[in-house]
């Protein structure tokens, strides 16, 4: 058993956060299904439907995996009925698309109550559903600009780093959305009833910053680049470049890592000095020389056999092949008929009695339409014509 295991997902989202949700739903156990529009009937970025390299990409996918696929074309009245069928079995729909384009396509909250008082829709958007944004296109680094985090990566003098669409993208918006939705599901235990989950990214980047939200709700300055003590402004938490160009990470806050790490670092004049700002910059410029005796995986092997809070700083693939990240379990190897052994992230949270799994590799695009169909109780001349009128694909 899969701690989410029973519950139906209907997922009609599209870019990355969505479909992040959904995958972390099915990972837990969810049925998931794709509701996926027909080849040129969006605006986005049509998938090619029989293109070996992206059937090959697509395997590799985790943010397929774990779902079925069904085409249908929302624009059509049939495309809404077959889709109304199928909400009335489920518990769960999920979409991705600007405010007012669902009341449009018939699968707003009023009409999918209306065919299921049970059903949880949760609506993904950059700014949410109100507010004087909710129509604003954008993406992750607009969101994050938004909730204040952009400005705060980077050094003092320089452009914000742009980060990997992790912050809005996934953390804010696709992690949130499948929280939220799982708490309307326990919500729903007791009421018995669904209800309309609104997710805005921008939301979510802002929630993530409620501790650093805090010094300023109080009255205090806003934090800049490389000037709060978590972003780069104390010697204990930094990066430090190492003798081959790479570089390690140090977190040592507390008094007795601080101590540990100034004894290793011929730095025993600063222990009393960890947060005196008149040291900082000579504190830095000890360490940097230091760091730059010895390679960054020496000093790990140093550095962890004692007390002190540090870690290489990693490239993708260094992360992939690291051994803790293997036994862990953070990278799993799944077969797949033709291009044999897959491998993908694993699952973050680990279930003592209930684990999640990845249980089945990426859809093909409309792979599951007629098994869907005919489980909805559709003929086969029925789904023949549905084809016909490129309801379905």
């Amino acid at each position: 058993m899969e701690p989410l295991e029973g519950i139906k997902v209907l997922d009609l989202s599209r870019l990355a956060p969505g479909p992040f949700a959904t995958m972390v739903l099915g990972d837990l156990g969810a049925d998931v299904l794709l509701i996926e529009a027909p080849a040129g009937a969006t605006s986005e970025i049509d998938r090619p439907w029989a293109d070996q390299n992206q059937a090959r990409d697509d395997a590799f996918d985790p943010l397929r995996r774990n779902k079925r696929s069904l085409v249908l074309n929302l624009k059509e009245t049939g495309g809404r009925e077959i889709l109304h069928k199928l909400v009335a079995q489920s518990d769960v729909v999920i979409e991705g698309f600007r405010p007012g384009v669902i009341a449009r396509l018939g699968c707003d909250y009023e009409t999918l109550e209306g065919v299921n008082p049970r059903i949880i829709l949760c609506s993904l958007s950059g700014y949410g559903q109100t507010g004087p944004y909710a129509d604003l296109v954008g993406h992750d680094i607009n969101y994050i600009s938004i909730a204040g985090m952009l400005g705060l990566i980077g050094w003092p003098g320089t452009p914000p780093a742009i980060p990997a669409n992790i912050m809005a993208d996934f953390a804010g918006g696709g992690l949130h959305a499948a929280m939220a939705i799982m708490a309307a599901l326990i919500a729903r235990s007791t009421t018995g009833r669904g209800q309309h989950v609104d997710v805005a990214m921008s939301d979510g980047v802002l929630y993530l910053m409620a501790t650093l939200a805090k010094g300023v709700l109080q009255g205090g300055a806003p934090p800049g680049r490389g000037t709060h003590f978590l972003n780069g402004l104390l010697p204990p938490y930094n990066v430090y470049e190492t003798k081959d160009g790479g570089w390690i990470s140090i977190g040592s806050l507390e008094t007795k890592f601080w101590r540990n790490l100034c004894r290793i670092m011929d730095a025993e004049q600063y222990t009393d000095r960890e947060f005196d700002p008149t040291a900082f910059e000579e504190v830095k410029a000890h360490f940097a020389a230091k760091f730059k005796t010895k390679t960054r995986d020496q000093w790990f092997e140093i550095l962890s056999q004692d007390e002190i809070c540090a870690a290489p700083v990693y490239d993708m693939a260094e992360a992939l092949n690291d051994p803790h990240n293997l036994a862990r379990k953070m990278v799993v190897e799944i077969e797949h008929p033709e291009f044999g052994t897959v491998r993908q992230v694993g699952i973050g949270p680990k279930f003592s009695d209930t684990p999640g799994s990845v249980r089945s590799l990426s859809p093909g695009v409309g792979q599951h339409t007629d098994a869907v169909l005919e489980a909805l109780g559709y003929s086969g001349e029925e789904i023949g014509a549905f084809r016909e009128g490129r309801v379905v694909g």
